[in-house]
């Protein structure tokens, strides 16, 4: 960390209207929210989580160097370059240093509008103080990332609850993100057993997925994608991100189109593109135009649709799911599309 020196003092809330009538409301022009990464970091306190050694901090390395250089984001997503500041909490300055000569070697660039921080204290002790005053030495900042949040959260009041210690302990990053309207990234991570909801994933109680503006999980991906990033939050549409990951520069990059096609086995992939492109088709006419078993696109079919990944119709028709089909499925979570099958891949004719 580097010299002490006098820490700003975290300012108080500033005093701002927060009852309207119903036509006042209507008439009041608020801000467009600031965001990181359009449709993915928004302004607000937003959390990752992931398994160990999955990629968590090289994704969030990789994010601030792109927000700090203004190159796109996961190598697609344009963002407005401005400062950055990245607490690696749980590396030493040797090994972020390592790090980043990696990326750098194979295409990353330097930046100094990234400031790297490897040690803090943790909120209570100090810590809220060092972001403040990094905050005001950088007012176009654009983000703020804790790697850790379990390393800065600090110690928990002994009288509270599970819930109200995550609530409380997440609430202390959210105010200052709100006070200066600038997207702060929390990393965490998941529970050892798996969930059915992505967000059920997340390590401690309900109350920290409650405290928070986003909410990110980062999973281990499936067919073509190395990681899959599921994203639910107040100001960004619940989505997922399919990505490859390049272990020679500690780059992620977004891979085109719905997430389903990259996670799907071939034959359901194929099957989901097709139906998306022609609603309201049959399995005989699916396994003609790809030339596959009609068998094969039946059966499969039948089993898409019980997993969510098509919605059927009377007729014997197929639709591109619906929002709700997932619902009716709670063996198999929609953002967790379930593995390939021997039957799924019984060739073409």
């Amino acid at each position: 960390m580097t010299s002490p020196r006098p820490l700003s003092s975290v300012p108080d809330q500033p005093a701002r209207k927060t009852r309207w009538t119903d036509a006042e409301l209507m008439a009041v022009q608020f801000p467009e929210p600031r965001w990181a990464v359009p449709g993915l970091l928004c302004e607000g306190l937003n959390l990752l989580a992931g398994a160990p050694k999955l990629g968590k901090s090289w994704l969030s390395l990789g994010i601030a160097a792109d927000i700090a250089n203004g190159d796109p984001a996961l190598n697609s997503i344009e963002v407005e370059r401005g400062p950055v500041l990245y607490c690696a909490l749980e590396d030493t300055g040797r090994r972020l240093q390592r790090r980043r000569r990696q990326m750098l070697a194979h295409g990353g660039r330097p930046s100094a509008m990234l400031t790297l921080e490897t040690a803090s204290p943790t909120m209570s002790h100090g810590g809220e103080a060092l972001l403040v005053d990094w905050l005001e030495e950088n007012p176009h900042a654009r983000l703020v990332i804790i790697d850790t949040f379990a390393k800065m959260r600090g110690s928990d009041p002994v009288s509270s609850s599970a819930y109200a210690a995550d609530y409380a302990a997440a609430a202390r990053f959210k105010t200052i993100a709100d006070h200066y309207s600038v997207p702060f990234l929390l990393i965490h991570h998941v529970r050892k057993q798996g969930a059915e909801d992505f967000q059920s994933l997340v390590s401690g109680t309900n109350g920290l997925t409650g405290a928070v503006d986003a909410t990110l999980v980062l999973e281990r991906g499936r067919g073509q994608a190395d990681g899959v990033l599921h994203i639910t939050g107040r100001d960004v549409e619940e989505t997922d991100y399919a990505m490859t990951f390049d272990a020679r520069s500690g780059a992620w990059t977004l891979l085109d189109g719905p997430a389903d096609d990259h996670l799907l086995n071939d034959t359901r992939s194929a099957i989901n593109r097709f139906v998306r492109e022609h609603p309201g088709t049959t399995p005989a006419v699916i396994a003609d135009a790809l030339d596959l078993k009609p068998t094969t696109v039946r059966q499969t079919c039948t089993r898409m649709a019980k997993a969510g990944q098509l919605h059927p119709a009377p007729g014997g028709t197929y639709h591109p799911p619906k929002p709700s089909d997932s619902a009716d499925t709670p063996e198999v979570s929609q953002l967790s599309l379930c593995h390939s099958t021997d039957a799924d891949q019984g060739g073409h004719q």
